[in-house]
């Protein structure tokens, strides 16, 4: 018989990287999504089920677990616009919190391993100071980096069956706009139209593709699911080895698109207070 995993967050730009990986694994999928809709893209007669759950409602929630019954749940569901996350605390706190900490508990008391998605936006990249270990001392530079510090300790707290993998900035299939990777192709075909454009070339990053994330949550769900937990790490970090700069980034761009990129500027002046080197996940 099938394993079965519900994915939250599966229509995100990690979240239907991950049901693919589950689904082409045999695993029996089922996601859950904000809005009604209807999954696209796979070729089998029976494609995985996505559903309208509201996370932060206990008889919902419960209700989901009861039918389906799953050994796994991955919790992709973030809140991570900066702007959504200024704009609206209240609900981010909602989601990144205290929704995990529900899920913590119903998956808790069926006995479901729950996989908590992370951010590196859990340390405060002070220069000199990367990489961390999986045990170093947390310090969240922004909002976000703080609810999603607190929804590690929730799931961590609520459940002995919870795990916590964190993740760097991702990049995958999609639009444009759901990464700051795949943004910055819409800089290099320079849409703005503008002559010149500064680009941050000080601040190391380690852009990670999401079917690579994907591919290591089966194994870590596959792992957890066949050996006793308790002699096993419960905060896991993963991320590619490529080491690169935003403006780098855009060199790496260029060669794929064969575009010139004459009219962005590197800018290597450090200046962790900029706008969008401090307080935006996505970048």
């Amino acid at each position: 018989m099938a394993k079965k995993v519900i994915v939250t967050g599966a229509t995100g730009l990690l979240g239907r990287q991950v049901v693919r990986a589950f689904d082409e694994a045999g695993w029996e999928v089922t996601g859950t999504a904000v809005d009604e809709f209807i999954y696209t893209g796979f070729s089998r007669a029976k494609p995985p089920q996505i559903l309208k759950v509201n996370l932060s409602d206990g008889d919902e929630v419960g209700k989901l677990l009861d039918e389906v019954k799953p050994q796994v749940l991955v919790h992709c569901a973030a809140e991570k616009s900066p702007d959504r996350c200024a704009n609206d605390p209240v609900g981010t706190k909602q989601l990144n919190i205290e929704a995990s900490r529900l899920l913590a508990e119903q998956t808790a008391s069926r006995d479901v391993l729950l996989i908590y998605i992370s951010t590196d936006y859990v340390f405060d990249g002070t220069p000199g100071a990367a990489p961390y270990e999986a045990d170093a001392e947390t310090n969240p530079p922004n909002f976000y980096g703080e609810t999603k510090r607190d929804g590690e300790k929730a799931v961590l707290g609520g459940s002995n069956r919870a795990v916590v993998l964190r993740v760097p900035l991702l990049y995958g299939s999609g639009e444009n706009h759901e990464s700051a990777v795949n943004t910055l192709m819409d800089v290099i075909w320079n849409k703005s139209g503008e002559d010149r454009i500064s680009m941050e070339h000080w601040a190391i990053r380690y852009p990670t593709n999401t079917e690579d994330v994907a591919r290591v949550l089966k194994d870590i769900a596959e792992k957890y699911t066949t050996t006793d937990i308790s002699t096993l790490p419960r905060t896991l970090q993963f991320s590619s080895e490529d080491r690169c700069t935003k403006y780098e980034i855009c060199e790496n761009l260029s060669q794929v698109l064969a575009l010139p990129i004459s009219h962005i500027v590197a800018n290597d002046k450090v200046d962790t207070n900029s706008s969008g080197e401090s307080n935006n996940p996505d970048i």
